[in-house]
């Protein structure tokens, strides 16, 4: 247990964000030091130099000024100096300037200080501190040169004869080296900290940033599909896990929303499909309760039938409604081109028949071919739900247009159904579209209203599904005019 609990932490989000929380910490601040200390040995090395080119500056007035009686005290006053800086290895070097560079001293120079200069040795004048393992005229330049662990700066000046020589200044970097020794002492320390603070510290400040992903999972942990109330908190600070918890709450209304409206269809679909089943069992009922003659046999067979087609147009619907939704995403990749105009011609040719029999005038004004993409089938069944609604809410004497024009600013092609019948209350607008649901005037079971009330859910889910829109304008006692747009159809 205590193993998976060890390895559940290792996997955790937590544990990932302190891991690279330290390892960024440590690869900045090794970086930072690193440079820190490379920035202190530059500087103290150009301080270095500054020091030796001043000396050098010094030194070569010095020789230039002097004459043969003040040499001695020159070369005596260098080597004191040197001496005086032994802690440094600081010294000092004269060296007669040759073609081939062989560092000999010009004669005045020797028989000045010959025997009265400790640093006077094989016919070359230095002072003390002069290294033994750097060679006599090596590194002849102007600029600063780190030989062997010393720091030399050579250049070419005159004596006071003009006789020409070769000037050099040096000194120890073991200085140098014991500052940059601590500097990377107080690197390891710094470091050794960083490694106990940058992990405890990157824990700590994980936990803070996933705890509302914490909240989040326990929330979604105790929700369940009959109870979605519960909400994750919001804690005001604008940032992106507040962000999160704003969508996933949204995410959870919808959900919610969309739970109730399942549960309300398959309570509406329960009670319409229970109403035709009850009339088909009394009337089976009635049937079987005692001999009847052929007539009354043929009136209840009648019924059974009327019941049953009510039925089958009630079940048909609720397929389409759900065939629609499931294809209202693809519909629009594998549909084919329809032409409307043909498809209006046919459905008011079938609707004529019904309109004449019930007095009222079904006509097309306007009929502009038009070509759209999408599913034959269902887009003619959008139409006829609209022509077959008109004519139920019209009176006797009363006109039923249909036009069909085209937008070609928006790109669209413009169906409308109008008429001039009972029209649509104010209030009952906004729910028009839902299932099962039916106006005050539509809910009389006489023949000419009666209806399931999934006509408009099932036209606004096919015209949704192929890009489109549908709505409406009404007015009660002036009739009702549904229009749909549908996106023309544009040949790849």
């Amino acid at each position: 247990m205590n193993f998976d609990r060890i390895k559940a932490t290792f996997r955790s989000l937590r544990f990932r964000l302190m891991l690279l929380n330290a390892i960024v910490v440590l690869l900045a601040s090794m970086g930072t030091l690193i440079g820190l200390r490379a920035g202190m040995r530059f500087a103290l090395v150009r301080e270095l130099d500054q020091i030796l080119s001043e000396d050098l500056d010094e030194i070569e007035l010095d020789l230039a000024a002097a004459g043969a009686p003040d040499s001695n005290a020159l070369f005596s006053q260098l080597d004191r100096k040197a001496k005086g800086h032994v802690q440094h290895r600081w010294f000092v070097s004269i060296r007669n300037f040759t073609d081939d560079n062989a560092g000999q001293v010009a004669s005045q120079v020797a028989s000045q200080v010959a025997g009265k200069v400790a640093g006077k040795v094989a016919g070359i004048w230095q002072s003390v501190n002069v290294p033994t393992e750097l060679e006599v005229g090596q590194v002849k330049s102007d600029l600063p040169t780190t030989v062997n662990g010393y720091r030399l700066l050579d250049r070419l000046g005159k004596l006071s004869n003009s006789e020409r020589v070769w000037i050099r200044v040096g000194a120890s970097m073991s200085s140098i080296d014991r500052d940059l020794t601590l500097i990377d002492e107080i690197i390891a320390i710094a470091f050794g900290l960083g490694l106990i603070i940058a992990p405890l510290g990157g824990y700590w400040l994980a936990g803070r940033v996933t705890r509302p992903l914490a909240t989040m999972i326990n929330t979604a942990d105790r929700l369940r599909p009959e109870e979605l109330s519960e909400r994750l908190p919001v804690r005001g600070t604008g940032d992106e896990l507040d962000h999160l918890s704003l969508t996933f709450n949204l995410l959870l209304d919808r959900i919610a929303s969309f739970l109730q409206q399942r549960r309300d269809f398959l309570a509406n679909a329960a009670h319409e499909l229970r109403t035709p089943l009850a009339a088909l069992r009394s009337t089976a009922e009635v049937a079987l309760r005692s001999t009847r003659s052929a007539t009354e046999y043929q009136e209840l067979l009648g019924t059974i039938v009327e019941e049953s087609e009510s039925l089958e147009v009630l079940v048909n619907q609720l397929l389409l409604l759900a065939e629609t939704e499931a294809d209202s995403e693809t519909l629009m990749l594998t549909g084919e081109p329809v032409e409307l105009a043909k498809l209006i011609e046919r459905s008011i040719d079938m609707f004529v028949g019904v309109a004449e029999s019930r007095s009222i005038s079904l006509r097309c004004e306007t009929l502009h071919p038009a070509t759209v993409k999408g599913n034959r089938h269902h887009l003619r069944q959008v139409i006829n739900n609209l022509i077959d609604n008109a004519l139920k809410f019209t009176p006797s004497g009363g006109n039923v247009v249909v036009t069909l024009s085209l937008d070609p600013s928006a790109n669209n092609a413009c169906l409308s159904v109008r008429d001039n019948g009972v029209g649509i209350a104010a209030d009952e607008m906004p729910r028009l579209f839902e299932r099962f649901y039916r106006g005050d005037r539509s809910r009389r079971r006489d023949a000419v209203t009666r209806g399931t009330g999934l006509g408009l859910s099932i036209c606004q889910a096919i015209v949704k599904g192929h890009g489109g829109t549908l709505s409406i304008e009404s007015q009660i006692g002036k009739g009702a005019c549904f229009e749909v747009l549908l996106p023309l159809f544009e040949p790849a």
